[in-house]
């Protein structure tokens, strides 16, 4: 059986040795398509398990939405639903990995507190104001609770960290990164080959598509589930003032001037001093190289607006590192999908978790893991994820 994918060729991309597999016969032999956070954390939880793994990424290591991401990590905030165990169980690993890898240093790791806030542009700054919010908060906020702390809220760098990743995979487990764009994927007879532009070949025992709103680009996953892409924009900035703003993660209800319904932008300050903000988000069409995303100037210019609003220090005195957008992979059931092709022996898939990606790599990433190894996952139930929810309504 053969998983096609539509993209055009582009030889640019392919650094590629037909063989390179072939060094270790005795293991078993994976192929993980996808170089954002979901793919990273999976081949590096199965090189960890002893498997020699191949990772392939058309473009560059958390090109997309796993560099533009906010970052933020929260234990409890999927209880109740499909994603509680995947989300908790995470949220521990991100701890733990962060121990075993110095993300504080290495990527920004830090618990940080919470809060929740509302603004409106037209008020007087000090009109409903709390004496025990930080000071860098000084913009038109009222209605301050705290809905996180240094238990149950995190952050990291998400680039940062996906590279991390891939550096100490393939350091320590011998993980190997193809960059080149994959043309289809063949499955049959217990083996896998992944066939690159430009006429490379990757032979394998399994492959795990984990291509996050690009999975629609393949037309066998499209006719499996519906994958589409939301365009969130973010803006990073850079305080003159960098020591004087906390670890404070906030999450705003914002009221224009000129009325309208309230938005519900993000800022998390970052330990390396910049700031991100992000929550303006659009339906388009999802360009199929990652690295032809352009932000809208609209979203950006309310994103500026939302800043300085907050904080002065967020103002103009602050310098733009960055004006970006990227495509969260999303599902009909926003639930992400995770296991087995339904039919294809051997190939599996991990995509579809829309903002929580940076969150639930983690535990996704071990959990296919111990899924490809061992043909079940201990750490995750991971029944609710599975692709075979998809077919089982189209019959």
């Amino acid at each position: 059986m053969i998983l096609k994918s539509p993209f055009p060729a582009a030889n640019r991309f392919v650094t590629i040795q037909a063989t390179m597999n072939k060094t270790n016969p005795s293991k078993k032999q994976v192929v993980v398509i996808g170089g954002g956070v979901i793919g990273v954390c999976t081949a590096y939880f199965l090189s960890k398990k002893g498997a020699a793994v191949t990772l392939i990424e058309q473009s560059s290591i958390a090109c997309a939405a796993s560099g533009k991401a906010g970052g933020f990590l929260a234990l409890d905030w999927c209880d109740g639903g499909a994603l509680s165990s995947l989300a908790r169980t995470s949220f521990n690993l991100h701890r733990s990995l962060a121990q075993e890898l110095n993300g504080k240093e290495a990527y920004g790791y830090r618990p940080l507190n919470t809060l929740s806030l509302s603004v409106t542009e037209s008020e007087n700054p000090s009109r409903g104001r709390k004496q025990t919010l930080p000071d860098w908060i000084d913009g038109p906020v009222k209605s301050q609770r705290t809905i996180g702390t240094t238990e149950t809220t995190a952050q990291v760098h998400p680039q940062l960290f996906t590279r991390k990743l891939v550096e100490t995979a393939v350091a320590e487990y011998g993980v190997k990164v193809v960059i080149g764009k994959v043309k289809s994927v063949e499955t049959g007879g217990g083996k896998v080959t992944a066939v690159v532009d430009g006429g490379g070949v990757i032979d394998g025992d399994a492959v795990v598509l984990a291509l996050g709103p690009w999975s629609s680009k393949f037309t066998l996953l499209s006719s499996v589930i519906n994958v589409h892409g939301v365009k969130a924009h973010s803006l990073v900035l850079e305080p003159r003032d960098k020591d004087a703003i906390s670890a404070h993660a906030l999450f705003l209800s914002y009221q224009q001037a000129h009325g309208g319904q309230p938005m519900d932008p993000e800022i998390y300050p970052r330990p390396t001093g910049e700031v991100y903000v992000c929550g303006m988000s659009s339906q388009e069409d999802i360009p199929d190289d990652p690295e032809q995303i352009e932000p809208n100037p609209d979203s950006i210019r309310v994103l500026k607006r939302v800043a300085g609003t907050v904080s002065s220090h967020l103002g103009e005195q602050s310098q733009v590192k960055a004006e970006q957008a990227c495509f969260l992979p999303c599902t009909d059931d926003n639930v992400p999908v995770i296991g087995e092709i339904p039919g294809m022996k051997g190939c599996y898939v991990a995509t579809g978790h829309s903002c929580w990606g940076i969150l639930n790599g983690p535990a996704t990433g071990a959990a296919m893991a111990e899924l490809v190894m061992d043909g079940c996952s201990a750490i995750v139930d991971l029944t609710r994820f599975s692709p075979a929810r998809f077919v089982k309504r189209r019959r």
